[in-house]
């Protein structure tokens, strides 16, 4: 008894030394303190973004109008588009993109994207990851960084390609491909 006694004052001279060694606001954690296991694990995710800003009940709405007719730089538009598992809108919903896009380039479309796509169903049910980055719309191929998550995907980090599946400008209609590369506890 006595030893254990003795174990439990020395952790606790132990925790104080190593905690007036640090500034007052940010200390270093153990892993184990917060249940994260030992290894990362590399999720990929393949997902369709269904965006429509026009019609009957559109996924987008703007929320201010661009600094001029020629061009969208300085508008800005929230988001809740669904995220299915095929093309096609029918198909399976398994998520929201839930967010902002601002035009933020004058001389193309480029949108400044912040995102979470937030699951809904199965495994990932309730779980979320945050994408925040520029997104050239008329290029083949675009690169955002995965910059956090949520539930089962905290601590995450990685990034998306988005591929533009279908463009209708006048329907305001876009199905975007997103590949999600997700290093997570």
């Amino acid at each position: 008894m006595t030893k254990l006694i003795l174990t439990l004052v020395a952790e606790i001279f132990l925790l104080a030394a190593i905690a007036s060694a640090e500034d007052g606001f940010a200390r270093t954690m153990n892993k184990k303190l917060i249940d994260l296991p030992n290894h990362e694990t590399l999720t990929h995710l393949r997902l369709y973004w269904h965006d429509s800003t026009r019609g009957q009940n559109p996924s987008t709405v703007r929320i201010q109008q661009p600094v001029s007719n020629s061009s969208l730089f300085g508008s800005i538009s929230m988001m809740d588009d669904a995220l299915t598992t095929d093309v096609m809108k029918n198909s399976t919903v398994v998520g929201q993109a839930q967010g902002i896009y601002a035009g933020a380039a004058q001389g193309e479309i480029g949108l400044l994207m912040v995102m979470n796509f937030a699951f809904k169903t199965g495994k990932y049910n309730g779980s979320t990851i945050t994408i925040l980055g520029r997104n050239v719309v008329m290029e083949k191929a675009r690169e955002m960084p995965v910059v956090g998550g949520s539930g089962m995907f905290r601590f995450a980090r990685g990034y998306v390609e988005a591929r533009t599946k279908f463009l209708d400008l006048k329907s305001g209609v876009a199905i975007v491909e997103y590949n999600c590369y997700v290093l997570h506890y």
